[in-house]
């Protein structure tokens, strides 16, 4: 297929979806909604190219799935589309809603064979129950029920979405200019995943995989007098500090690069570069809570998670059950689950001369099983 780009559209918030992740997080097998999407799709046909549209945010974590070509969406979805268009090289494009997650083969193939310049093939459903427009009945068999993918030449969608009119999909565009319009057989397995009730109807989905994702995190920072020392969140009892753009927690750092790791997103420079004037004197706690919303929206839960902070001053057993239950009830966990050990470096090394503190730590992750609602 050298003559079609595929475009996947997921920029959106999914504000009507009520489950904890995005939509497009949710996993079916080892995989997110919308690699799985981009996957299937690739497995029907040879595309010239694969574009996946999405936010900023969600974009820094595709590139960690994939080689797909990642474009940032904007405020609607004409804008998302028109943005993906300025990376198309082929006569045609196939648009697609990540969300319209099932795919239907002889559907696709249809829309495809139908293709013709100048044109956009929509598939469609026909209207089976009564259609009222305000309090009039209208005649259903001049009703059609619009789905995607719809497959429309380059330049003419192109043309067609550089208006002020905002429209819900390609075709009304197209069709806005005088463009052709070629409806085909549409198909019930292309539902679109709108609300945790259309979950019932997906049946190319699987439940999530029950695997553990283990994360590793070590951070080291180097004392700084006169500064407030602080560990997991806690105000420790010392003449110095720890030095760095932020607040120095180290133990915090450690334990957020241990959960982005284990969810393959990175690390924390990633997310919170100590270049930027915007983390400067941050208060860990909140990187540490925004981590955890990210990990929820992507469709993580946390398991547990286990410090080791190797410090030969200040002393912290006083310190550990604070420590436990700060953290404990940042990552949203009973305390059990957040386990603190504290050893010295028996008087090695730069943390034996009482330089500075590192923290090692490790944490689990699981795919949220949204099957259990």
């Amino acid at each position: 297929m050298d003559d079609i780009t595929l475009i996947l559209l997921g920029a959106g918030s999914a504000s009507r979806f009520a489950l904890p992740p995005k939509k497009q997080w949710l996993w079916t097998g080892d995989k997110p909604l919308w690699l799985k999407v981009a996957d299937d799709f690739q497995k029907l046909y040879e595309f010239k190219e694969t574009i996946i549209v999405s936010s900023k945010d969600d974009m820094n974590c595709m590139s960690n799935f994939t080689e797909y070509t990642l474009v940032e969406g904007g405020a609607s979805r004409q804008a998302s589309l028109t943005n993906a268009l300025k990376h198309v090289k082929t006569p045609f494009v196939l648009v697609s809603d990540i969300a319209r997650c099932c795919l239907d083969k002889e559907m696709i193939e249809r829309v495809i064979l139908a293709k013709k310049n100048r044109s956009c093939v929509v598939p469609t459903l026909k209207v089976v129950d009564t259609l009222y427009l305000e309090c009039s009945p209208i005649d259903r068999e001049q009703t059609k029920i619009i789905q995607t993918p719809q497959l429309s030449c380059t330049q003419t969608l192109k043309s067609a979405l550089n208006s002020e009119v905002e429209f819900t999909d390609d075709s009304s565009a197209v069709a806005s200019m005088g463009g052709k319009i070629i409806f085909v057989e549409g198909s019930v397995k292309a539902h679109k995943l709108t609300t945790v009730e259309d979950l019932l109807k997906m049946s190319c989905l699987k439940r999530p995989s029950q695997r553990a994702l283990t994360g590793f995190g070590i951070d080291i920072h180097p004392f700084e007098d006169g500064k407030q020392m602080v560990l997991c969140g806690i105000n420790i009892d010392s003449p110095f500090g720890f030095k760095a753009h932020s607040d120095g927690d180290v133990a915090i750092h450690a334990l957020i690069d241990a959960l982005l790791g284990a969810g393959g997103l990175g690390d924390i420079g990633e997310f919170y570069p100590d270049t930027s004037s915007a983390y400067k004197g941050a208060d860990s706690m909140e990187l540490l809570l925004d981590t955890v919303k990210r990990l929820k929206d992507l469709g993580y839960i946390i398991g547990n998670v286990d410090l080791a902070i190797i410090a030969q001053t200040p002393r912290l057993l006083g310190y550990k059950k604070a420590m436990r239950f700060k953290l404990a009830k940042l990552l949203n966990l009973t305390p059990n689950l957040v386990n603190i050990k504290a050893t010295t470096a028996e008087k090695l090394g730069w943390i034996g001369r009482k330089e500075g503190v590192a923290v090692e730590a490790v944490a689990t992750l699981y795919y949220y099983d949204w099957t259990l609602q």
